[in-house]
């Protein structure tokens, strides 16, 4: 099968790349960070035509989004908000010009209305139901990255905990979350694509580990790794999610179990981090 990842350079997009062809498939890449020509947000672009045209099934995880320090500065500018309606516009044409099957990323913010970015993820829902597409909606997934603008909370604690020696939080630590470790995540949208043609469109497909954890929790155990480190939260809310608190619908797991713990999963991002060049 040839799978087409949009989104392919992001900290799931790497995993999701990297799954795939251990399970043998053959797999087009797209991320503006590794090509500026592979920019979404442009009308005309004949390379991704080309490649929608040849595969059998896309991926689209491509996001103008970064960690809640990225979203608190930008989320409600024009650019943010344009950028997301032009990749919509211009991926979701691509799609449906050639009538592909595909699964769309999605966020658990997307039922958040105050937020710009939860705004735009709805949009985008809203586009794929009438594409007779399928969208998941990821809960907090972590993993490697490499920009170093748009990193999220695991991969930001880990580098205050091995630079500094102190993880100063944004936030009191006390919002909780349901973390998901990328490789999990890339695993879940296997099997669904996998089961495309199958999987009822009415139902809501979460990708998460149905597990919750405070930030500072978070924080603590990241610190464990880096002997000495002190966990310092600040006296002060979240702001990106105000603290909302979602259930997620476990209708997923009649498909897909996730297998790594917290513990886990961030172990073998410190011990990445840590031994990359």
């Amino acid at each position: 099968m040839k799978y087409l990842v949009l989104g392919s350079a992001g900290q799931i997009g790497l995993s999701l790349v990297k799954f795939l062809r251990e399970q043998g498939h053959t797999v087009s890449t797209y991320d503006i960070a590794a090509d500026p020509r592979q920019d979404l947000r442009l009308a005309t672009n004949p390379v991704l035509d080309m490649l929608v045209e040849e595969c059998d099934f896309v991926f689209h995880l491509a996001w103008d989004v970064g960690g809640s320090v990225y979203l608190a500065k930008y989320q409600d500018t024009y650019d943010f908000i344009a950028n997301n309606v032009k990749i919509i516009a211009n991926s979701f044409d691509a799609i449906r010009r050639h009538n592909k099957p595909f699964i769309f990323a999605s966020s658990q913010m997307a039922s958040m209305s105050y937020s710009s970015y939860g705004l735009t993820k709805s949009l985008a829902e809203k586009l794929v139901a009438a594409m007779d597409g399928v969208t998941v909606k990821f809960w907090n997934v972590y993993g490697i990255e490499h920009d170093p603008e748009k990193t999220h909370v695991v991969t930001d604690f880990i580098n205050k905990a091995r630079h500094t020696g102190v993880i100063d939080m944004r936030t009191d630590g006390t919002e909780s979350r349901q973390m998901l470790y990328a490789d999990d995540c890339s695993e879940a949208l296997y099997v669904l694509s996998q089961r495309y043609r199958d999987l009822p469109r009415d139902k809501n497909y979460h990708i998460t580990n149905f597990a919750w954890n405070t930030m500072l929790e978070v924080a603590d155990i990241i610190a464990s790794h880096f002997p000495g480190t002190r966990v310092q939260p600040a006296n002060k809310k979240d702001t990106v999610q105000l603290d909302a608190k979602n259930e997620p619908d476990p209708y997923i797991l009649e498909y897909w179990q996730p297998r790594t713990s917290l513990r886990e999963g961030i172990a073998q991002i410190v011990s990445y981090m840590t031994e990359e060049k």
